[in-house]
């Protein structure tokens, strides 16, 4: 027989306890009467004062400061009891009635305790940078948006999630790792020798408007401004080209004029812009070209008007004029201006078209990270460079021997030989590779001191960044920090960081893996028994989720349509797989319930109204029934543990030993798989927990091994009726949901646990308890919002303070 030390997971004797139930208090409540008769009936025979197994004694309950002193244990005492691990097999059984008394006995003596308890923050492990966060800070501290944590090995997971501090740990693969991308990263974000300006020559018979018979003498591209008789080009002519925009740029042409006029004739340089740029010419200003094609030009620019002087092939002018940055060049053209009136149209000769640029080659990654005040030279620059990195880097104000010490660093570089670029461009390497960067260090003062106290501003921005953007603080957190203002504007900038793009992290990083759905990229349903089951499924059915997870928590709508929202998003496959066919929800064969559905095609996703129950919310969606079924069938085990842990935070214990499967056994039993399930309720083990999952799975038994609708399984017809534990009874899936949404605060408070996870980086203690009954409280009240549920964590005390050991 196991011990009780194996089931409460302790190594410390507790035998010094002095607790008597023949003694209580007259302050004692009844909860805490309660529980100590059932210590004193069912466990101090082996748990008593003399010689208690495992070290473990209760020699007598005194008081409820006993249980508070050693909370954990009784959390675990609590467990055991509900799990029928104690009292153990050879032992008198409580009741089932006496046995749920004492669970909940307990659980109030607890809540007592929680109410009187002096606030406690709790203690995170100093977190590295998981493999997200590492790519998106070197994105938003850098500017280079690739993967350079791509072959870094896997992070751990705990608690379900994998940006826990306790497993995070930094292994010396990853540590070699760590300098490669660093040395990745400054070697594309920083060109100590930058290459020379390119050339982008094109010959007009090249350029637009392209044509099987371009009008073409001696090697030049002849425009008119006639539009009658040959030549037929009226121009102007044009080339395309696609560079970056924040470049500065030189634009040239050669050409000469044909003219039997007497006046001075003109010619332009215009080059393509964005729409709105600066500069952008008129409808009037372009009217004054020739040309049918000068209109089709526009949004441009007109560099510049030219006169034109040449009149031969040996006086042709070589024209150049600079293009201004940033206004999203895409093509370059030469056209003729109009003559005054009374004045023939000339004829142009272009020879060609050149666009040179950017002529600082530097990527602008390089141009940002080493700018510095033109005045400055030597160390001054230096200084000016790395205190402006370093900050951003660390988090936080760089201290003055940071700074000196990483310019000690770069001088040395520079008295060796290299170039001041190449020197910080080491130098910044150092920072990547340094703790401070790869660790989300909170530095304190008084490490040992007990009192809890506010977070350092700095950190306090970091824990809020890394929760909903997974990356560094922005300009606008960091300014707030360093002016001390941030904890007294937590709600609007929680409001703020919500709607920014990057806040769709908390769909990938938070929600997919609170809900186990990053496991369908690995689920792999028998080819034979689900041939509808693809890659390209597999994929729909994962945005699906995705596109529904942002809409709920990202735009204001109520936390509980995850249980029950009327709507989703699919595309043509997957609303095929629905048997769904417009955007009404319309089913195939079914005449619509509304008019004006748009009909489902392609690959984009679309809003969906459902115009029945058999769809809506996340236990009707194919990526969850299909990350919940076995390769070849349903699992209705699976699927009722899912639902328990992941949305009403109950997590049944783990089987009993030397249970076979049930497939070991299908050639022996007949019926449906609800019938030959029920051998799990047979055995007394299995009984308990699989009364509260086996109701919640056969709830779902509708839907397939990928998640299509059913009314049979095989040859047996499908019951998905069933009742909880509580003496709740529905009569399918539809039933289920309305009564998971009613009696909501299991999953509000298993969200909010959840999501407390998420951003503290370490599990919930006992003594986060009344925090998380505050939290659940305050966005049940307010809707069931998903900015209430984050506001109310972000200013609780577990985030937002600290204490020592």
């Amino acid at each position: 027989m196991l011990s009780l030390r194996s089931f409460f997971g302790l190594s410390i004797a507790f035998a010094s306890w002095s607790l008597s139930a023949a003694t209580s208090s007259a302050a004692d409540s009844a909860e805490l009467v309660f529980v100590k008769q059932f210590v004193t009936k069912h466990c101090n025979e082996c748990h008593g004062a003399d010689k208690p197994k495992g070290e473990i004694s209760f020699a007598a309950v005194k008081d409820r400061a006993a249980i508070e002193r050693e909370r954990k244990l009784w959390v675990n005492v609590r467990t055991a009891v509900e799990r029928s691990n104690m009292p153990p097999e050879d032992k008198p059984q409580p009741e089932k009635q006496e046995r749920q008394k004492f669970l909940d006995s307990l659980d109030a003596v607890f809540k007592q305790i929680d109410r009187e308890a002096k606030p406690d923050p709790g203690r995170v492990t100093m977190r590295r940078l998981n493999k997200t966060e590492y790519n998106n800070t070197v994105r938003d501290l850098v500017g280079i948006d690739f993967d350079p944590a791509e072959d870094f090995p896997s992070d751990d997971v705990g608690h379900g999630f994998d940006n826990i501090g306790d497993v995070l740990t930094l292994s010396p693969v990853l540590l070699e790792r760590y300098v490669g991308a660093a040395e990745s990263i400054m070697a594309r974000a920083i060109m100590p020798n930058p290459p020379k300006p390119p050339n982008r020559g094109v010959g007009t018979q090249y350029t637009e408007p392209a044509g099987a018979n371009v009008p073409m003498k001696n090697g030049y591209r002849v425009v008119s401004g006639k539009a009658d008789g040959p030549p037929i080009e009226t121009g102007p002519i044009f080339t395309r080209y696609k560079v970056p925009s924040d470049g500065q740029y030189i634009a040239r042409t050669g050409l000469f004029i044909e003219t039997t006029g007497t006046k001075p004739v003109y010619a332009a340089i215009l080059a393509g812009c964005d729409k709105g740029a600066k500069g952008a010419a008129t409808d009037e200003e372009m009217a004054k070209l020739s040309g049918a094609a000068a209109k089709s030009l526009q949004p441009c620019i007109i560099l510049k008007t030219f006169e034109i002087t040449g009149r031969e092939v040996k006086a042709a002018q070589h024209l150049q004029e600079d293009v201004p940055a940033d206004i999203g060049l895409d093509k370059l053209a030469v056209a003729l201006v109009k003559p005054e009136e009374g004045e023939p149209e000339a004829t142009m000769h272009v020879k060609y078209i050149s666009l040179e640029g950017p002529l600082d080659t530097r990527p602008a990654t390089h141009r940002r990270l080493l700018a510095h005040a033109p005045d400055k030279t030597g160390a001054d620059r230096t200084r000016e460079v790395l205190t402006r990195f370093i900050t951003r880097a660390y988090r936080r104000t760089a201290t003055d021997e940071e700074i000196n010490r990483l310019m000690a660093f770069a001088a040395a570089q520079e008295a060796g030989g290299a170039s001041w670029e190449a020197a910080m461009q080491t130098t910044l390497q150092a920072v990547l590779v340094s703790p401070k960067f790869l660790f989300r260090v909170e530095l304190d003062s008084n490490p040992n001191a007990q009192e809890a106290r506010p977070l350092n501003e700095f950190h306090l921005a970091s824990r809020l960044s890394y929760f909903l953007w997974c990356t560094m603080p922005d300009d606008e957190l960091l300014e707030l920090a360093k002016a001390g203002q941030l904890s007294s504007k937590l709600d609007e900038q929680v409001v703020r960081m919500l709607k920014d793009p990057r806040a769709e992290t908390l769909v990938d990083n938070f929600a997919m893996q609170w809900l186990q759905l990053k496991r369908l990229q690995l689920s792999a349903p028998d080819k034979q028994l689900f041939p509808a089951f693809n890659d390209r499924l597999r994929e729909a059915m994962t945005q699906e989720t995705r596109l529904f997870l942002k809409e709920v928590l990202l735009k204001d709508h109520s936390l509980l349509d995850l249980i029950d929202g009327k709507y989703s998003f699919l595309n043509e496959t997957l609303a095929r797989h629905y048997r769904i066919v417009d955007t009404n929800g319309t089913r195939q064969g079914q005449k619509p319930v509304r008019e004006g559905g748009q009909p489902i095609r392609g690959r984009e996703f679309v809003r969906v109204d459902f115009a029945d129950e058999e769809r809506g919310g996340l236990l009707t969606q194919a990526s969850m029934l299909t990350v919940t079924s076995n390769p070849t069938r349903t699992s209705p085990v699976k699927r009722g543990k899912w639902v328990l842990e992941q949305l009403l935070g109950a997590p049944p214990p783990a089987p009993p030993p030397n249970v076979p499967e049930l497939e070991a056994q299908k050639e022996k039993l007949t019926g449906s798989l609800r019938q030959r399930m029920e051998q799990h309720r047979k055995n007394p083990a299995c009984a308990n927990c699989h009364e509260k999952m086996d109701a919640l799975g056969f709830a779902l038994e509708n839907f397939d091994g990928i998640g299509n609708f059913r009314t049979k399984d095989g040859e047996f017809d499908i019951d998905p009726a069933g009742t909880l534990p509580s003496g709740q009874s529905f009569k399918g899936p539809a039933e289920l949901k309305v009564i998971l949404k009613q009696d909501h605060e299991p999953f509000t408070r298993c969200l909010t646990e959840k999501l407390m996870i998420y951003a503290l980086g370490r599990g919930i203690e006992f003594y986060d308890r009344p925090v998380v009954e505050r939290v659940v409280k305050a966005v049940s009240e307010r809707d069931h919002k998903f900015v209430t549920l984050v506001t109310e964590i972000v200013k609780s005390e577990p985030f937002r303070m600290r204490r020592g050991e």
